[in-house]
Order: C-alpha cells, then sequence, then structure tokens
C-alpha cells in the first residue's frame, strides 16, 4: 500500500467521523434553533408579565400610601419602589373622582383609542403610549377611596419606560442564550467522544487488516459489534474467493505448463529432425510432421487461453437468443460433421428463447461440447441430437450422440482440466471449458453416465431464461429464417 493509499484511507475516516457527527448534531442543532426561537417568544412574553406585575404592585401601593396621607406623601417604601422598580424610575398620577389633581406628576401619558376602548371603566388595565416623546408602559388604575373626606372612585396611572422592558427582555434572553449554547457544546462534546469510541473497533480493525502480510488471506477472527459483522463476514467470504481464485490460477499454470512441455518438446525434437534430415524428401516429410505437431500445440495453447477466459465470461452480458445461435454455430459446422458421416438433428422448438450471457464464449461452449462427441464419440457414433426446451423460466440445451458416452467412473476424469478417458487427439479441454463457461453465466451443466436405459454422451446446459417483449418482437424475423433449420436435418 502507498502513502497515498494511507492518506485516502485517513481522511476517509475522518471523513466518516464528521459525517457521523454531523448526521447527530444536525438535528439537534434544529430543534435547538426552534426551541430557542419559542424560548425567546416566551422569554419576551415573561418579561411583559413581569413588567406589569410590577407596575400593578407599585399602583396599589401608590393608592394606598395616598389614601392612608390624603395625598401629601408617600412612605419610604413606596419611594424605594418607584425608583428602582424593574431597574428604572416609575412615574405616577392621581386625580380625584371630580378630575381634580391630587399628586404625582401633573401630566400621565395619553391613553390611545384602542386602549380606551379596550380598558373602558374596568378596575385596571395596561397600555402603550408615549412620554414626553419616549415609549412607555402604562397602568390605569381604578380604586374606591377616602382621600381628605372625599370619598369616590380615585384614577391612578403609574408608567415607566419601554427601555427598561427591553432591556429586561435582553437579560433574560441573552441568560436563555447562554444556557443553551452551554448545553449545545456539551453535547456535541459528547457526541465526538461518543462517536470516536463508536468508531473504536472498525479502527482497531482497520490497523489490524493494514498489519496483514500481502499474502495472508486468513479469515478475520476479531470481535466486532454486531453493525460491523456483515462487513467482516463479506471481508472473509472475499477473502476466501482471492485465496480459491490464487489457488486456481497457480493450478492453471502448473497444469499448463506440464501439458505444454511434451508437446513443445515434440515440436523441439522435430525442428532437429527437419535440420538433420538427409535428403530433400526427408525434410519435406519430417516438415509435414513438424507443422502438425506445431498446429496442435496452436491448438492446445487456445483451449487453455479459452479456459482462462471462460472464468470471467460472466463479466459481459447481453441477451442471446439460443436458436439462432445454434442454427449459425451448426451451420458453420455441417462441412466437418459431414465428412464424418454424421446426422445432425435438431429439434428448437418455434419460439425463441431468451437467456442474458457473454455470446462469444456461450457459442465457444457449444462447440467444444459438439467437438467433443465428434473427437470422442468413436466409431459407432452416427447422430448428434441438439434440443432446446423452455420450462418454468429455465431454458435447457440438451447435446446427446448416440457414441461411446461415459459410464459414472469416468465423468470426475472427463470433466477434470486435460482429463481424457482413453486416447485420442483432444487436449481434454473441451468438457472442463464448457462447465466453466456455463457455470459463469449463472447456469449448470450436467451429463448423464451410461445405464442400461441410455447409451451415448448426453450433456444438459440450463440457464435462466429471460423472455421479453421486446426481444421477443426483435427475433421474430431471425425465428421465421430459423424454421426451415429446426426440422430434422442431415448433415
Amino acid at each position: 500500500m502507498t502513502p497515498r493509499d494511507d492518506d485516502k484511507m485517513a481522511k476517509a475516516s475522518t471523513s466518516l467521523r464528521v459525517r457521523l457527527t454531523v448526521i447527530i448534531l444536525a438535528p439537534l442543532l434544529v430543534i435547538a434553533l426552534a426551541v430557542g426561537i419559542w424560548q425567546l417568544d416566551y422569554t419576551r412574553q415573561k418579561a411583559e408579565v413581569l413588567f406589569d406585575r410590577s407596575l400593578l404592585s407599585t399602583g396599589l401601593a401608590i393608592a394606598a400610601d395616598v389614601a392612608r396621607s390624603g395625598g401629601d406623601a408617600l412612605s419610604l417604601e413606596t419611594r424605594d419602589l418607584l425608583n428602582d422598580t424593574s431597574g428604572g424610575p416609575v412615574y405616577y398620577h392621581a386625580f380625584a373622582p371630580s378630575g381634580v389633581y391630587v399628586t404625582g406628576y401633573a401630566t400621565p401619558p395619553a391613553r390611545p383609542p384602542e386602549a380606551v376602548a379596550a380598558i373602558g371603566d374596568g378596575f385596571y388595565g395596561f397600555y402603550d403610549s408615549t412620554y414626553f416623546g419616549s415609549p412607555v408602559r402604562a397602568l390605569r388604575l381604578r380604586q374606591v377611596n377616602t382621600v381628605s373626606g372625599i370619598s369616590g372612585t380615585y384614577t391612578y396611572t403609574v408608567w415607566q419606560e419601554r427601555t427598561v422592558l427591553d432591556a429586561l427582555a435582553r437579560d433574560l434572553a441573552w441568560q436563555v442564550l447562554v444556557v443553551m449554547a452551554v448545553l449545545i457544546g456539551t453535547v456535541a462534546l459528547v457526541v465526538w467522544f461518543g462517536v470516536n469510541l463508536g468508531l473504536r473497533p472498525l479502527l482497531s480493525l482497520e490497523d489490524a487488516i493494514s498489519r496483514r502480510s500481502s499474502d495472508d488471506l486468513s479469515p478475520i477472527r476479531r470481535s466486532v459489534p454486531p453493525e460491523a459483522r456483515g462487513l467482516v463476514l463479506r471481508l472473509n467470504a472475499l477473502f476466501g474467493q482471492v485465496e480459491a481464485t490464487i489457488q486456481a490460477q497457480a493450478s492453471f499454470v502448473s497444469d499448463a505448463a506440464h501439458q505444454l512441455r511434451n508437446p513443445i518438446a515434440g515440436v523441439l525434437a522435430m525442428a532437429e529432425a527437419v535440420r538433420r534430415a538427409p535428403t530433400p524428401e526427408a525434410t519435406r516429410a519430417r516438415a509435414g510432421e513438424l507443422l502438425t505437431s506445431a498446429r496442435q500445440v496452436r491448438d492446445l495453447a487456445n483451449k487453455l487461453l479459452t479456459l482462462e477466459r471462460a472464468s470471467a465470461a460472466g463479466q459481459r452480458r447481453e441477451a442471446v437468443e439460443l436458436v439462432t445461435l445454434i442454427t449459425k454455430i451448426t451451420g458453420d459446422l455441417r462441412p466437418q460433421i459431414k465428412a464424418q458421416s454424421v446426422e445432425l438433428v435438431l429439434a428448437l422448438g418455434r419460439e425463441p428463447v431468451w437467456i442474458s450471457a457473454d455470446p462469444l464464449m456461450l457459442r465457444e461452449a457449444i462447440l467444444n461440447l459438439i467437438d467433443n462427441a465428434l473427437r470422442h464419440g468413436g466409431p459407432q457414433l452416427s447422430r448428434i441430437i441438439i434440443a432446446l426446451a423452455l420450462q418454468e423460466g429455465i431454458a435447457r440445451l440438451t447435446i446427446s450422440d448416440d457414441g461411446r458416452g461415459l459410464s459414472a467412473a469416468e465423468l470426475p476424469v472427463a470433466l477434470s482440466r486435460f482429463g481424457q478417458v482413453g486416447t485420442g487427439e483432444g487436449s481434454g479441454l473441451g468438457l472442463s471449458i464448457a462447465a466453466a463457461v456455463v457455470t459463469a453465466q449463472d447456469g449448470r451443466l450436467e451429463i448423464a453416465p451410461n445405464d442400461d436405459t441410455h447409451q451415448g454422451l448426453r450433456v444438459n446446459l440450463f440457464f435462466p431464461a429471460t423472455q421479453t417483449r421486446s426481444n421477443t418482437e426483435r427475433a421474430k424475423a431471425g425465428s421465421r429464417q430459423a424454421r426451415p433449420a429446426q426440422k430434422r436435418a442431415s448433415a
């Protein structure tokens, strides 16, 4: 692993930590913002209530002092209340039932029309007004008293500048904001350290994996939280697949080297024989043998490359119509089949059958199965039958012949790489290639061995069918052309 990879992993780890923190804190901040707005509005309302209650207490105290002293003097307690209520001076005015001025400031703040309508002749009421150009909050209090022998309803007005109310609301709001900021900061720290603590098992797992050597693909055996258990299981499965792939490639290279060694040695021997040929006639004869050996080596190398590509055949997929593909393959093989006096029978049905596969590798698998029948069917081979059926969403392709076939004991040898039952010209890779291709296409290959009721070789290929309306419409023209070839034909 390069330093750049380490930096990327470190950035990804930090990004995950920040991402989790943001995911957790974002809704909390939204909720805190909503609560803060509500709390500020509530604080403003609460400040107004406290302010009004303070005005009411002051007004009641002034009314009591006026009744007791006849309007001549206020008590010391009331004076202190006037000078320091809610953080600022309070002004007052009192007049008798007849409208005669009793005490206080000469002119109270005027009541706006809406305040007159709202308060009316009630016992008390609050209103907003101005006093010498400054906004004020005022209380109008009506109370029945006897002052200097005059009884009736006396009216008292108490007011204070709104700047005092605004300062009180601002102080309460700041207290709320400070408390919320401390709470949010505390939650952010707790979330940050909590996320770090929660990610510690993953970081420990990352450290354990980074300490492994490149050839250590053993399963991870480490205690992890349930949320990370699936990741560990998938990593272990991936390690197992990689190890199996490496072992398969090592086995393939070993087998290929072993199989190519003898043919290459034969080619070298034939080349030496050509060089030492005593006459031109002998040179031409040995050159022909050399050419045959070289072609055999070429065919074997091509088979090996095909087998290697078959393992990755499932990576490239497209819609393949089997009737058209088989018709094209058998059309190309007719000369070879006819040369061996073998009858070819096609039973492909009338409807197109679509599957998802790699068309080139699927063609290679079918060619290898037909070639396997022609090479190893023996002298009794006279017929090859290719049948196609679609049942319950599964396409079944059957390639059978009446040749020598295989017994149950011979099947493992025939399916193994380079395995051959008896002697022959083949490389022993035909069935292996077909099996690898079918498996890579999510299919299944079955070989029916010889028994009392069946002779010859019968290979069944099963694929998941993918029938769609558009595929059917595209296949109509091709299927009409293919129907004449689906009848029983002799090659």
